[in-house]
């Protein structure tokens, strides 16, 4: 099915990020630039939800630019995990922007920054959107571009500099690998478009229905030279960019020194949105186009998917070890939850690489919903806490937990959203964050993945010591007598996103089987064998359409 509202929402807010600095010629008032960014990203958001539901009735949907069909030109092609992506992206972004309303008060420059924030979520959702592994390239490159500008947004300070700086030169270098991989992509395979790529990966799907490569192969061609050679450097060089995109170690040291630097509404997109577009890109990569069940992993060349994904499991629990280990020790706020974040990418990623030829569709499946259950559990635990952390810095102009001791005592909201937020993250019942981690460790088991298992359960009780000192320091710590506090009581734009994440974190919970089991679905729907053939089908009937 073809739908205006796929290819629209990228686009418009692409169109209104460049309306704001024009209309700063006339307007100069920052409640305008306030209700505008607002507004737009409501608006985003009411489209993303919008695109889901479309989804959930139609099946997959497409939009193609410039009457150009796949897999020559460029397509969105949105399906069940696209729309749910979309729809975290949009709720995130709308959240940070809603609170920036009064954390951005005192600050010049607001105009630029919410045109920053608009381009960001333009770009974040055009990854999750688009059917074209080039256009993904173009789009990470304009979110990563606001990202490094947001860094360094308050210019003045040079550790804002010099974080930004780093942060673009390794952000740049991983792009560019991602690049690379484009060029060896469509050396091998003649094609960039999605599902012409995971069409090329199952021939069987050809052998049952020779109509499917006529239309895709008039256009793109047969496979060149070694496609096994070309594939597996392609998929090296993507996972080197995608997992700096999320943050997971090695690749994680970008999160701890951009994520203090940034504002802290910026600070809350780097690690509940940014992260997920990473993983986004990973889960796309490797179940839609080197699925379990493609060339790469059914032995007819070389069964090169089984490594990569152990050595995505070796890197997943290396990231949650390192994470839970630094996590413990920083006395800078948005450092110990930039490792909070690094941790749970780990969780992520150790569930998201079981999901092998080896184990059943169906213990797949399971996983993959539990990795998408974690995925949404994170970034509401992540995102809530650096909303109440911004209260407390801004309150005493300070990052140092030492600073912010007993704060939350004075800031009843915050530190109810602190505490919720921390269990949350740690995984105790009734919060979804426990009923997620459940989900990882069940998917573990159930794939024969002990060590995994075993793991996630230890590291979670490493990373105890670290939120029980962030809690207690905050809640019950002793306050400092010369610290002056500059808020005296909770803006109303900071508390609307506390208490709805907060809610957001106690539902998910408490209608954890409905939620799950709409997960698993989204899962199911998108990365089963039968999934990713109606992912193909989608762009067959669109140019069987188009051909007439």
């Amino acid at each position: 099915m073809i739908d205006q509202t796929i290819g629209g929402l990228p686009l418009f807010l692409m169109i209104a990020a460049f309306i704001l600095p024009l209309a700063t010629f006339k307007i100069k008032s920052k409640v305008f630039y306030h209700a505008y960014a607002t507004g737009v990203t409501a608006v985003a958001l009411v489209l993303s939800i919008i695109n889901l539901l479309i989804v959930r009735r139609d099946g997959t949907v497409i939009y193609f630019f410039g009457g150009w069909p796949p897999p020559l030109g460029i397509v969105y092609e949105v399906d069940a995990i696209s729309a749910f992506f979309g729809v975290l992206v949009a709720s995130i972004m709308f959240l940070a922007v809603l609170y920036s309303i009064w954390y951005m008060r005192e600050f010049d420059g607001v105009e630029w920054y919410y045109v920053l924030m608009l381009g960001l979520t333009a770009g974040s959702i055009g990854c999750v959107y688009t059917g074209d592994a080039f256009n993904l390239f173009v789009m990470i490159e304009v979110l990563s571009v606001a990202a490094y500008a947001l860094v360094a947004f308050f210019r003045s300070k040079p550790e804002a500099l010099e974080a930004a700086i780093r942060y673009g030169l390794v952000g740049a270098t991983a792009t560019t690998m991602y690049f690379l991989a484009l060029v060896f992509l469509y050396g091998s395979f003649g094609t960039v478009n999605m599902a012409d790529l995971a069409l090329k990966m199952r021939p069987w799907i050809v052998t049952s229905n020779p109509e499917v490569v006529h239309y895709f192969n008039q256009l793109s061609g047969s496979l060149f030279g070694n496609p096994v050679l070309g594939a597996a450097v392609a998929i090296a060089l993507s996972l080197w960019a995608f997992t700096f995109k999320a943050a997971l170690f090695p690749n994680h040291f970008w999160l701890p020194d951009a994520n203090p630097e940034a504002p802290t509404p910026v600070s809350a997109v780097f690690a509940a949105v940014i992260d997920s577009i990473g993983i986004y890109a990973v889960l796309r990569f490797m179940y839609t186009i080197f699925g379990p069940d493609s060339l790469l992993a059914t032995g007819t060349y070389m069964n090169i998917r089984a490594p990569v994904m152990t050595i995505l499991f070796i890197l997943g629990l290396a990231s949650a070890l390192v994470g839970a280990l630094l996590l413990a020790i920083q006395k800078d706020v948005k450092k110990l939850l930039a490792y909070s974040a690094i941790s749970h990418v780990g969780f992520i990623f150790m569930g998201l690489s079981v999901g092998t030829s080896a184990v059943s569709e169906n213990i797949r499946i399971l996983a993959i919903g539990a990795v998408i259950y974690h995925v949404l559990s994170n970034s509401i635990g992540e995102a809530l806490l650096f909303f109440t952390s911004g209260v407390f810095i801004m309150s005493t102009g300070s990052r140092n937990l030492d600073v912010l001791a007993g704060l939350g005592r004075r800031y009843p909201v915050a530190l109810v959203g602190t505490i919720i937020g921390v269990l949350h993250l740690f995984g105790i019942p009734p919060l979804a964050g426990f009923f997620s981690k459940y989900a990882l460790f069940m998917a573990m088991l159930d794939a024969g993945n002990i060590i995994g298992a075993v793991a996630l359960v230890a590291i979670t009780g490493i990373s105890l010591l670290g939120y029980v000192r962030f809690m207690y320091i905050i809640w019950l710590g002793r306050p400092r007598e010369e610290v002056s506090l500059r808020i005296k009581s909770e803006p109303l734009t900071a508390v609307i996103p506390i208490v709805l994440l907060v809610a957001a974190s106690v539902v998910l919970g408490v209608a954890v089987q409905p939620v799950l089991k709409e997960l698993i679905m989204v899962a199911d729907t998108s990365f089963s064998a039968a999934g990713v053939t109606r992912y193909i089908s989608a762009a067959v009937d669109l140019l069987r359409l188009l051909q007439g």
